[in-house]
């Protein structure tokens, strides 16, 4: 794991910090530590924090209390730990809105296998939540690209598969002409040379005469002079640009 990875250990007991923060300096992240809960919030506040182990039995503010201080402005991961074992404490634990919880004492694989499965799960939201949506449209036109499908008006389109690609990148770039050089190497996923215009040019075509068989009312393919094609944004059609 990355030395940039920060994980905020909050404990009152400094030989169970301390021990936590063996196990994870060793596997490579960066340790911030409190003994008490407002250090830990201030620490949080001041520091791009990845991940927080969280006592429970602290004196003034607890664990639960702060986790659920946490949990009004951040959704970042946090592991209870506790010494208590019971089903009851576990509930309440994890119903302050914590992800995890560990029963003192923990073997160290198992705990740092909880760590890292916190942090990966944390990883793979944020990177779902940055990924571009997978499904496109303009124009009426729908284009997954998860799942491959492309309807208008909610038919489903029969498309080829570079097609397909040529119709992804019009209603991703809808409003702005695409050069064909630019069309081809987005479908073809090659360099773009002299004989690639007229095969851009027949795959256009195709895909219009497929769009027209749906409506037959509109181009939604227009032809760039000199630079490409372009499908119009909605916004263009509304202002009859």
């Amino acid at each position: 794991m990355s030395e940039t990875t920060n994980i905020l250990v909050v404990d009152d007991e400094k030989e169970i910090a301390e021990l936590v923060e063996i196990y994870l300096v060793s596997d490579g992240y960066k340790v911030f530590k409190a003994n008490n809960a407002m250090d830990g919030l201030d620490i949080l506040d001041k520091n791009e924090i990845h991940l927080v182990l969280l006592d429970i039995m602290m004196p003034g503010m607890d664990g639960m209390e702060m986790c659920r201080k946490i949990r009004e402005t951040n959704n970042i991961p946090i592991i209870m730990l506790s010494a208590k074992s019971t089903d009851l404490d576990k509930i309440m634990g994890l119903g302050t809105g914590a992800d995890d919880y560990v029963t003192k004492p923990f073997k160290p694989r198992e705990f740092m296998a909880r760590v890292k499965a916190r942090l990966r799960r944390s990883a793979m939201r944020a990177s779902a939540a940055e990924a571009p949506p997978s499904v496109l449209a303009a124009r009426g036109i729908e284009v997954d690209t998860a799942s491959h499908e492309a309807r208008l008006h909610g038919e489903p389109l029969a498309l080829t598969p570079k097609e397909f690609a040529i119709l992804a990148h019009l209603v991703r770039r809808a409003g702005s002409p695409v050069p064909t050089a630019e069309l081809f190497e987005e479908a073809w996923g090659a360099p773009y040379d002299s004989a690639a215009s007229n095969t851009v040019m027949v795959h256009i075509r195709h895909l219009r005469q497929k769009l027209a068989a749906v409506d037959s009312s509109t181009t939604f393919v227009e032809t760039v002079w000199g630079v490409g094609y372009r499908l119009r944004s909605d916004e263009q059609v509304r202002s009859g640009r």
